[in-house]
């Protein structure tokens, strides 16, 4: 049996703007221990995010074969890996698919066999092995050291990776060196580590202001809509957001990320001046401006916090 899934359409038309970082900058005390139903720009309602799959011997793909059962934790040989997964019985009509940070969660109603659950699983066996492949690399990135302010060290700038040279100097001044692909900070012998960061994130908001006022009025020519103002954010939750008056807020960390999703960014809210939702509607728009939209959304979905330098 299939588990049934809530549309995007359904999902989207309790949005208004773009939605919450999720995993991305929230800290991890305040992540969220099972995934929930949220906003457009986190994992989709129903589509749980999966854990790596358990290591174990190569084994040739037969028909389905389960391991002894250890309480409510079972195995599965899917594509000669198995899966191990938690299985609970509940009160609910069909088979429910939820990945959590202990793995994958299947809920079943009583009556449901288990061979069904398995072939719903089978079913279902490329999505969950693609998700498990994220989900590892996810969890890889966030265990990844910290980055280190100091000469040399890399900072992610539209999509690519740039090298911090510090030189001394006796005033505060950056430049960019496109050749060497280099930003050059100049700062007093004394300076402390955070006058460094302060002087990086000064210039990384005045470039993703630049980048934001270039590529807003061509949006909005081809949206054939007008924005009022465009202010830059540093809000926690949200990539930008767009009001009925036509104030644009961006989230100046955009500026870390590539063209393509910067210029999803952009389309997305003003296409809000259109559709001040997200119904299909707002999404066809979107995709009259941006075809490509649903790769640069997937793309910004996969970053998390350690892609990122503190400030």
């Amino acid at each position: 049996m299939k588990s049934p899934l809530p549309s995007l359409g359904n999902a989207i038309q309790r949005a208004l703007q773009l939605d919450l970082f999720g995993d991305f900058l929230l800290s991890e005390r305040l992540r969220s221990p099972t995934p929930a139903a949220t906003p457009v720009l986190t994992p989709q309602p129903g589509k749980p995010a999966v854990q790596a799959p358990v290591p174990s011997p190569t084994l040739p793909v037969t028909d389905t074969v389960t391991a002894p059962r250890a309480g409510d934790l079972r195995r599965l040989l899917l594509q000669g890996t198995w899966l191990t997964y938690q299985l609970q019985r509940s009160k609910r009509r069909s088979i429910g698919f939820l990945i959590n940070e202990d793995g994958l969660r299947v809920t079943a109603p009583r009556w449901v066999t288990l061979a069904d659950i398995e072939k719903a699983i089978h079913e279902k066996q490329a999505w969950i092995l693609r998700k498990l492949a994220e989900r590892r690399e996810l969890t890889a990135r966030r265990l990844r050291p910290a980055m280190e302010w100091r000469d040399g060290a890399r900072l992610p700038y539209l999509g690519n990776e740039i090298t911090l040279r510090i030189a001394p100097g006796a005033a505060n001044a950056a430049h960019f060196c496109h050749e060497a692909n280099e930003l050059m900070i100049s700062l007093p012998h004394e300076a402390s580590e955070q006058q460094l960061k302060d002087r990086v994130q000064a210039w990384l908001q005045q470039e993703a202001r630049r980048e934001f006022n270039q590529r807003l009025p061509v949006f909005a020519e081809k949206l054939n809509v007008r924005y009022h103002s465009m202010t830059l954010s540093a809000a926690t939750t949200r990539w930008g957001s767009c009001t009925s008056q036509g104030k644009i807020r961006l989230n100046w960390r955009l500026i870390h990320f590539s063209p393509q999703i910067i210029d999803y960014v952009v389309a997305h809210e003003l296409a809000h001046l259109r559709e001040m939702n997200h119904s299909p509607r707002f999404w066809a728009t979107v995709q009259s401006v941006f075809p490509d939209f649903e790769t640069a959304r997937h793309q910004l979905r996969q970053h998390v916090s350690a892609d990122l330098p503190e400030f």
